[in-house]
């Protein structure tokens, strides 16, 4: 039997990461609400430790596939990001993140925004993959969110594919130096 058909399976929840950060001055934009870069930040934070959590090895963020900003958060409300392996390939993971925010006042809570993201996992840098588990989901959620890994996987692919393109007519010499 290959490796590949005798590989570990795992739930969604052995990989589940929970988050939280309270929105504090410092985090605002022009718009005095959490400045997105600072979200990005704590996605792949969150997403990584996700995982490093399902593969057990040495992982590394190849992609923030998608991230929906859904609504603001505002100063001193909770961001709460909850982070579990939704899809895999060979050494790759998607990690799914869900961003909720919660106005600490009222105790009102919204969805806030979405996110997926590829990692790839690595034994070392003269070992550049491992095979990663499986993932199985468990709940309604997990179900519906890993029912679409194909789909989204099959759209990275072509991603990259226009990305590499992209890239080899893309001219990296500064313009202030013609």
């Amino acid at each position: 039997m290959s490796e590949l058909t005798n590989r570990a399976i795992k739930k969604c929840i052995e990989s589940k990461v929970v988050q939280t950060h309270r929105v504090l001055p410092s985090d605002l934009n022009h718009h005095q609400t959490l400045f997105g870069g600072n979200l990005m930040s704590w996605i792949d934070n969150t997403a990584s430790i996700s995982a490093a959590r399902h593969s057990r090895g040495i992982t590394v963020t190849a992609s923030i596939d998608s991230l929906d900003f859904l609504h603001p958060l505002p100063s001193n409300h909770s961001v709460c990001i909850e982070s579990y392996v939704s899809g895999v390939g060979k050494s790759s993971m998607e990690v799914f993140c869900k961003i909720m925010g919660e106005d600490l006042m009222t105790g009102e809570r919204y969805l806030a925004a979405t996110s997926f993201s590829t990692f790839v996992s690595m034994k070392s840098e003269a070992v550049p993959s491992v095979i990663v588990p499986l993932v199985e989901p468990s709940t309604k959620e997990e179900k519906l969110v890993c029912s679409g890994y194909e789909k989204r996987h099959e759209k990275r692919l072509l991603n990259r594919e226009f990305n590499e393109q992209f890239a080899n007519v893309i001219s990296y010499s500064t313009t202030w130096e013609v």
